[in-house]
């Protein structure tokens, strides 16, 4: 049985995607779960939020294979195999594969197997199914539950081939046209890339090759967008309510629209709406608590600075996250 993979996505940067990210995934170990955080953004802003410089530095100039998710995938751009990524432990039952700026060099490697791909020859689809390979490999060796992937905001092939690996998506979105636009991208093209692996995977089962490889295992593609996270509104004199909400309540009809392939239907609310899976506060003077000590904010203590008002914001804050990942768990049948 594969290990669930969720991912945050949105081709629209900006949206808080990766401090999400972060913060569930400490809250999942809280609540038990074993936990992996994969790093899948070349701008590797996760691995940041996890691990100092000098961790990183000594990462990216390692020689070591698999010591990075680049590092683990490497060689099959030449006449090699991918290798088990060596897992950086945050905490108990918190795993780490970090990422790498030099993971934006694979990206003409995935383009490049995915128009030949109707061929479905093994190292093609081994090359399209790396990302999924390394972390099902890291999800075996340490037992994990769940695997959490951060990725960047575009529309290329490396996020392509994350989302073929990915079972559960999660679109986080500022209330903005940008972050609109962002849905109206990103709902077709998940359904095209779905459709166009479904039928490579169609060719794989009937081909020669699959008999020659009876235990490769592939991903099914299935890219099921659970729902979607809203950012609560900040107070700024160039971003009064109005224009807030003229961009909030239009969020349900185009997630319908778009991502659902549905007719909006009739007007409902971000608040109303089933698929709207939580609103996220800013915390903002807890953030920057947080990052000087690398904790999430619902674990910061008086030591750190989280005296008076900001105990009872770390308070808010695990219980917001809390009941986040309860309700993304729920989505996707994860016992807790």
């Amino acid at each position: 049985m594969n290990v669930p993979i969720l991912t945050f996505f949105n081709n629209k940067g900006g949206v808080g995607k990766t401090s999400l990210l972060y913060h569930l995934a400490w809250m999942f170990s809280e609540l038990g779960k074993q936990v992996i955080a994969a790093d899948l953004d070349p701008q590797s802003n996760l691995t940041a939020a996890f691990l100092d410089e000098d961790a990183i530095e000594e990462l990216w100039e390692s020689d070591a294979s698999g010591s990075t998710m680049y590092r683990a995938v490497k060689p099959l751009t030449g006449v090699g195999d991918l290798v088990p990524a060596e897992l950086q432990k945050i905490a108990d039952g918190l795993y780490l594969i970090p990422g790498d700026v030099a993971l934006s060099g694979y990206e003409d490697a995935l383009a490049e197997q995915w128009r030949i791909g109707d061929n479905n020859l093994y190292r093609p689809m081994r090359i399209l199914s790396s990302f999924w390979q390394v972390m099902q490999l890291s999800a075996v060796s340490e037992q994990a539950d769940i695997i959490l992937v951060d990725i960047g905001p575009n529309l290329g092939a490396i996020n392509r081939s994350v989302l073929i690996a990915t079972d559960y998506v999660v679109i986080p979105l500022g209330a903005d046209l940008f972050s609109l636009q962002g849905l109206r991208n990103l709902g077709p093209t998940l359904r095209d890339w779905k459709s166009a692996w479904r039928k490579r995977l169609e060719n794989w089962n009937q081909s020669r090759e699959k008999r020659e490889y009876p235990d490769f295992k592939l991903p099914d593609g299935k890219m099921q967008v659970i729902g979607y996270l809203t950012q609560q509104h900040s107070v700024r004199l160039d971003r009064p309510v109005k224009a807030y909400d003229k961009w909030i309540n239009r969020i349900p009809q185009e997630y319908r629209k778009w991502v659902l392939d549905q007719e909006p239907g009739t007007s409902i609310l971000p608040e109303n709406d089933p698929y709207c899976l939580a609103t996220i506060k800013h915390y903002r003077s807890l953030a920057p608590m947080g990052q000087e000590v690398r904790k999430p904010i619902f674990k910061l203590l008086s030591a750190d600075g989280a005296i008076g008002s900001h105990a009872a914001s770390v308070q808010d804050a695990g219980d917001d996250f809390r009941n986040l990942a309860k309700t993304i768990a729920e989505k996707i049948q994860l016992p807790l």
